[in-house]
């Protein structure tokens, strides 16, 4: 029997047996527990486990497998309360979530602009230089890394610079 045969008969139990068994964790995904006990069949059909066991032994040892699997697993699985406190003064999460979240759409913000940039009329030495000078790198380090003087950085920095400046023109409303 080959492994492709042995899956393509068994799948359709085998989803269902997995699906029933994901009631008992919110952890997994019903494919997860599927692909798992795929890889489970692929090992033991490797190790020539499978040879002459019917169907409903196979089903069962893969069952038998999952469970192990959904026990081990839900034992390391973390549980996060948005209102227990997560730092030494007491705070809880969901307080410094929402103290972050301006900080964090800023952020979002400030990458959707960025890669909105990129992504509308730069050459590529252009978004090069934009790359690396958003690391942190200074005029002569991105010139080093690039392989060009210092000044030509500069001067792409200019004509980026020039591009943003047209590009937020055309963009507002009138």
């Amino acid at each position: 029997m080959s492994f492709e045969d042995l899956v393509e008969r068994i799948t359709p139990t085998l989803k269902y047996r997995a699906k029933r068994l994901n009631g008992c964790s919110s952890f997994f995904d019903d494919e997860d527990l599927f692909q798992e006990a795929l890889l489970h069949l692929w090992i033991r059909y490797k190790n020539n486990e499978l040879d002459d066991k019917n169907d409903n032994y196979i089903l069962q040892s893969c069952v038998f497998h999952l469970k192990n699997y959904l026990r081990k697993n839900r034992d390391k699985a973390v549980v996060v309360s948005l209102d227990e406190p997560i730092d030494e003064d007491g705070t809880p999460l969901r307080e410094t979530l929402a103290d972050n979240s301006e900080g964090l759409k800023a952020s979002l913000e400030d990458e959707l602009l960025i890669e909105s940039i990129k992504s509308n009329g730069l050459t590529k030495r252009e978004q090069q230089v934009l790359t690396l000078s958003l690391e942190g790198f200074t005029v002569r380090e991105v010139g080093r890394r690039l392989g060009i003087s210092h000044v030509r950085v500069v001067q792409i920095k200019n004509r980026i610079r020039s591009k943003c400046e047209r590009q937020f023109k055309e963009g507002l409303p009138k």
